[in-house]
């Protein structure tokens, strides 16, 4: 598993293995990462379909429930085949994006 950090956010990836084997992994990380916003690059994963996002959902709601923001980035999945919960873009600028968006909310209390 690999992690980029910038700022108060962490960009995790990792090349050469199963969906299940990083889920694993991210979920054994988590503890080191709960305190920033994360962007998973799913990138690596050619045959990712909308299920395998759902797999996320359980972090993504923790993470979320402690004010942080969890960010999903694939281009082989549309963010409309999968729950609003679930943050999910097509490229690592917009996830960026999008957290500052979030955080600008989450200051302002909206």
């Amino acid at each position: 598993m690999i992690f980029d950090k910038e700022g108060n956010t962490t960009i995790v990836f990792q090349e050469k293995t199963s969906l299940q084997t990083f889920l694993t992994n991210l979920n054994g990380a988590y503890p080191k990462l709960k305190n920033e916003n994360i962007i998973v690059n799913l990138f690596s994963f050619s045959n990712l379909t909308s299920n395998d996002v759902l797999e996320f959902l359980d972090i993504s709601n923790t993470h979320q429930i402690n004010k942080k923001s969890f960010v999903l980035v694939t281009d082989k999945v549309s963010y409309e085949d999968v729950p609003d919960e679930i943050n999910l873009v097509p490229t690592i600028q917009e996830a960026k994006d999008l957290i500052e968006m979030e955080e600008i909310e989450r200051d302002l209390d909206l």
